[in-house]
């Protein structure tokens, strides 16, 4: 037993450290690349009036009660001539927002907008259901999408259509903002990751050639491209990351803007934040177990493009790693008191701890250049972000292993709040669920399986894996906390 778990925890810290080197890649490409993705950004001509293509907007909608107004109003706000944009509101809603959305699509077809509402007979393949069926009647040449708690900015079109001058041009992709991220210590942390993905990630891949993806809105489709890679799909919840693989493995080129951000809420309830990495991680996994062979059987894909294609659609996986490597870790320290002669094996598992530096490196660049003011915060939110995906691990794990072996449940939107300061309430909101579930309980065990960790390390005067049972306590604790509080909160007048 002592050597099958020595054997656990060495193989997911080497298979974590092999991961991370595919990160610190990116790196090196990021830091290499900034002159010429600057460059890049800059050659992009804006194109005058006559030249600009005919554009669709395209906006499902899935009972938004609280944002779909902001949207609809932002969305006629871009800037891009009348007669070349019309914007389909790809309504699924089974609540008010129906009424909403008639109401707002009236008053602004009175102004003289090309603004439908499109309500499908039957909700068949959720958001990837809609985006096609309103595809079927397209006018545009291309396809813009926006979620619906996002606000984009009115250049937003006359930013990103020139980069289509280029004919194999089939995707662009803008850089998230965040329209809450100082609403709470959650928000923030959220950000913090996900500026790495929308800065390292992202512009690394984007600049090395290797296979990106698509992230579901803020984004324009070349409408053609959408047709020759098969169409949306539905048998993934990532349909964003299939679709984008698939059109690149038919010779489509992605560009990613990093100058070009799109604002967006964040979940401010832990229920809201675990669906949505529920459907990423899972939806990573089946995008993995469905397209990586496909990745390895198309001609002119180099085989280092195959290998970050791995490294990028099993990213998923690392949180199954990251959970044994934490439920191994209390036992180790058993081990390590009563194995002297072991002494060896853990100097060479220590040697991959280098996996703590390169993850300090991938978030802290995104804080470094994106909020230079606040890069102090770095030895702040790296710990606690950390912390709160550790938390996730195990939430995550059964997602990505349900991805795995092909195990399908609906799709789970991401419930909105319209809330942007720590002033605003989020009592009253309908979709959040208030449901305290039996892997809530078992987050709360693994706090104190941890906290037990602490103990076992002062019993036997061995400190050296106390920072991480810190991190695994705090983590687990954090979000075992945070569900079962924000599940108590009763509903009540909404402030935001």
């Amino acid at each position: 037993m002592e050597i099958l778990v020595l054997l656990l925890y060495g193989l997911a810290l080497m298979l974590l450290f092999f991961y991370n080197c595919g990160q610190l890649s990116l790196i090196i490409i990021y830091i290499r690349s900034e002159q010429e993705r600057r460059k890049a950004a800059h050659s992009t001509n804006i194109l005058s009036p006559d030249k600009l293509p005919r554009v669709t907007v395209q906006l499902p909608i899935y009972n938004e009660l609280y944002v779909v107004e902001r949207l609809i109003d932002a969305i006629v706000r871009l800037e891009y001539p009348k007669d070349k944009l019309d914007i389909q509101l790809l309504d699924d809603s089974t609540d008010e927002t129906v009424e909403l959305i008639a109401r707002k699509v009236n008053e602004y077809k009175q102004q003289g907008f090309d603004i439908e509402h499109v309500r499908r007979p039957v909700r068949t393949g959720f958001k990837a259901g809609a985006l096609a069926y309103g595809l079927e009647f397209a006018k545009g040449e291309f396809i813009a999408i926006f979620d619906a708690d996002f606000v984009p900015d009115p250049e937003f079109l006359i930013k990103t259509i020139p980069n289509f001058a280029d004919p194999k041009v089939g995707i662009v992709q803008t850089r998230w903002e965040h329209l809450n991220e100082d609403f709470s210590l959650m928000t923030q942390l959220q950000a913090f990751g996900l500026n790495a993905h929308f800065t390292i990630e992202q512009s690394g891949r984007n600049a090395a050639g290797f296979l990106a993806n698509f992230n579901g809105t803020g984004g324009v489709w070349r409408k053609v491209a959408i047709a020759d890679a098969g169409g949306w799909q539905s048998d993934t919840l990532t349909e964003d990351l299939d679709l984008s693989y698939r059109a690149q493995l038919r010779g489509w080129k992605f560009v990613y803007r990093e100058d070009i951000g799109s604002p967006a809420e964040l979940p401010v309830a832990m229920n809201a934040l675990k669906s949505q990495q529920y459907r990423w991680m899972k939806g990573a996994a089946e995008c993995a177990r469905k397209l990586f062979g496909k990745v390895l059987r198309t001609p002119g894909v180099s085989f280092t493009m195959k290998l970050h294609a791995f490294f990028h659609l099993f990213s998923s996986a690392t949180f199954i790693l990251v959970l044994i490597l934490g439920v191994m870790s209390v036992p180790l320290i058993y081990i390590r008191s009563h194995h002297p002669e072991w002494e060896w094996v853990f100097y060479v598992i220590n040697l991959f701890q280098f996996n703590l530096l390169i993850l300090i490196t991938f978030y802290g660049i995104p804080l470094w250049f994106l909020k230079p003011t606040t890069k102090t915060k770095l030895v702040w939110y790296f710990p606690m972000y950390s912390s709160l995906m550790m938390g996730l691990s195990l939430h995550n794990t059964i997602a990505v292993i349900e991805g795995y072996i092909g195990r399908k449940t609906p799709f789970v939107r991401t419930p909105k709040f319209n809330v942007t300061t720590s002033a605003d309430q989020w009592d009253a909101n309908v979709y959040v669920s208030r449901r305290v579930n039996w892997l809530t309980v078992v987050e709360g065990f693994l706090s104190i399986y941890f906290l037990g960790g602490l103990v076992l390390a002062v019993y036997i005067h061995d400190f050296r894996m106390f920072f991480l049972h810190i991190m695994l306590m705090v983590g687990f604790g954090m979000v075992f906390i945070y569900s079962i509080v924000q599940a108590g909160r009763r509903p009540g007048v909404i402030r935001a």
